[in-house]
């Protein structure tokens, strides 16, 4: 993987990001405020998954 290659996934991060908090506001700072609520190791699991999820999508497409 090249410099390119990360910006550009880099890039295509920051828009999925941004899908949310444009589109439904309101939804998305009452989502976020849940997740400050949870306890450490909650927000570890859910780190833990979105990281495997990543890490299998990554294997399924390339």
């Amino acid at each position: 993987m090249d410099g390119s290659t990360l910006l550009l996934a880099f890039a295509l991060m920051l828009i999925i990001e941004g899908l949310m908090p444009f589109l439904a506001p309101r939804v998305w700072r009452e989502g976020f405020r849940r997740v400050t609520e949870l306890a450490d190791g909650q927000l570890r699991f859910l780190g833990l998954i979105s990281m495997l999820t990543g890490l299998v999508l990554l294997i399924i497409f390339k």
